[in-house]
């Protein structure tokens, strides 16, 4: 359908940003703080107004939802052809507003390995100060306050309205096993087992947009347009000058007097880019999209994590599965409304542990996460849908892969802006992810015979058949799922094949940067939505500063 051109409606603002997650939600917090500066903030999706959006405990009601964009990857040939749901943040907050509330920073040397690439001001002790300027962690006190702040935007919380038995048993385990207990894995060492920290206030998530956005929407040099979705960046003379967004069948174009900023996330923005000619010529061409600007590198470089569950049924009915019966979730309603306590308080996650896959002190690259859910409903299941799980109360074990060395693009399906983009993950190409995967797995395997574990149990689970490897393969295959980590398709660096420059300048032109997970070289060592809020601080201190 051709959208015509809304009359007389550009406008100047100093800065243009599109996308309201968590980057954008920072960066509008920031750049706003000076009345001097305009700044417009679009959003393809509506205002968080889902109530589910704000309960911890109704996470998975968000999936498929309208505030889900919910995208699917190309077909997987080494995990059975299948192809792999990838929910994204579609409303103010991106996927804060969707996402499973953990607060992860990776490790330290994830950071340094970005600056030994050339990233020059990204390694670990360049990227804290802005890690700590967002946080406010209520248990600071049992905290090492060199490594977190209090005065932030950003409320993070260990669980104190709800708590299951399995997850210490989960902690006990793992210690007994090799993998040390560690509240905090944000501080000074990463390894260990822990509860998870989480973006949760007062019982409430605590979203990029609630954090960071809502307190200043009153500001008059600041605008916030939802349902706005980008077609394209204005670019002339190799400069971004201005901005066409779709809203309902109208097109509308506003123009940047200072910068633009895509924090789309990381199938997005590289669309975005390449519907803007900005890409690969040959990739544009068959398009019909004129090529404005080589980079080779635009929708390359994909990584995400990787996981699959390992489930027990439990002795006891301490978990979550018996709120799904509508007798329950009432009962559960009315504690979370009336007493602020309860499963609604919480995320789906309780427990991760970080350690060394082998064990022998090496870095960080394996990742467990604990839920006191049991997602097995046998194979088949939807792992999105609450109603697809049995309704007896146990637990799960993901083991995730966190550095794989599979990599895939993000490319476009089409010229039409409202298509969405094509995404190859290509999961599982290289055979030492599912080595990997393997492996742990098997030191899962180990976990729930260690006594602390065991002695919740009722009946082993998915997978029923734990007798060889294969059988372990097979379910691997049946039930890998992305973690939602995607990262990469923007990458930072100094090589032929990077889109951004360490200052997040698109190379070769004007007034244009990219501000999201996209930009990462190389995934982190964990859930990654705490460095997208450091990455947007560290960028709005360098634009601020002019850099």
């Amino acid at each position: 359908m051709k959208i015509p051109h809304k009359k007389g409606s550009a406008k100047y603002y100093d800065y243009i940003i599109i996308g309201a997650g968590s980057a954008g939600c920072v960066l509008a917090n920031r750049l706003s703080k000076n009345p001097k500066n305009s700044v417009l903030l679009l959003e393809a999706g509506g205002p968080d107004s889902n109530m589910n959006i704000h309960i911890p405990g109704a996470y998975l009601k968000i999936h498929k939802s309208k505030q889900d964009w919910g995208f699917w990857s190309e077909n997987q040939s080494n995990v059975l052809n299948r192809k792999i749901y990838l929910p994204r943040g579609k409303t103010l907050g991106g996927s804060s507003s969707t996402n499973a509330m953990a607060y992860v920073r990776g490790n330290a040397n994830d950071y340094d390995g970005w600056a030994e690439l050339g990233n020059k001001g990204w390694g670990y002790k360049d990227v804290l100060p802005f890690f700590k300027k967002s946080e406010n962690h209520e248990q600071i006190e049992k905290l090492d306050s060199d490594f977190h702040g209090k005065s932030g935007e950003l409320n993070v919380t260990l669980p104190t309205k709800f708590k299951s038995p399995y997850v210490e048993g989960f902690i006990k385990a793992c210690k007994n096993i090799g993998i040390p207990k560690n509240h905090d894995y944000n501080g000074l060492n990463q390894k260990g087992a822990s509860l998870v920290h989480s973006t949760i206030k007062n019982g409430k998530r605590h979203s990029g947009a609630v954090a960071f956005l809502k307190p200043v929407l009153n500001r008059t040099n600041l605008t916030a347009i939802t349902n706005a979705q980008v077609s394209r960046i204005i670019i002339k003379d190799k400069k971004a000058v201005g901005v066409e967004y779709i809203k309902g069948l109208i097109k509308t174009k506003v123009n940047a007097q200072k910068e633009i900023i895509i924090s789309a996330g990381s199938f997005q923005s590289p669309q975005l880019l390449m519907l803007s000619g900005i890409g690969e010529t040959s990739e544009l061409i068959k398009h019909g999209i004129n090529c404005i600007h080589e980079l080779k590198g635009v929708g390359k470089n994909l990584q995400d994590h990787l996981f699959y569950p390992i489930c027990a049924e439990s002795k006891t009915q301490e978990g979550i599965n018996h709120y799904i019966s509508p007798f329950n979730q009432l009962k559960a309603a009315w504690n979370y409304y009336v007493n602020n306590k309860g499963v609604f308080c919480t995320g789906p996650l309780e427990g991760v542990a970080f350690f060394d896959l082998n064990q022998r002190g090496g870095k960080v690259d394996f990742q467990l996460h604990f839920s006191p859910i049991c997602i097995d409903n046998e194979y088949g299941y939807d792992a999105y849908d609450l109603y697809d799980y049995p309704r007896i109360d146990g637990f799960t074990i993901l083991p995730t892969l966190l550095h794989p060395k599979s990599r895939g693009n993000v490319s476009l399906s089409s010229s039409n802006p409202e298509e969405p983009p094509k995404i190859q993950p290509n999961f599982l190409q290289d055979k030492d992810d599912l080595d990997k995967l393997i492996e742990g797995g098997k030191l899962v395997f180990k976990l729930m015979k260690d006594e602390a574990l065991k002695k919740h149990i009722k009946l082993n689970r998915l997978p029923y058949n734990r007798s060889s490897e294969d059988a372990l393969i097979e379910h691997i295959k049946k039930t890998l799922e992305t973690v939602y980590h995607p990262v990469g398709t923007c990458k930072m660096g100094i090589d032929n094949m990077s889109v951004v420059d360490p200052s997040l300048k698109v190379h070769g032109i004007q007034n244009l940067r990219v501000v999201d997970a996209s930009i990462m070289p190389k995934i982190i060592s964990g859930n990654t939505n705490a460095s997208v809020y450091m990455i947007a601080e560290k960028a709005a201190d360098m634009i601020l500063n002019t850099i």
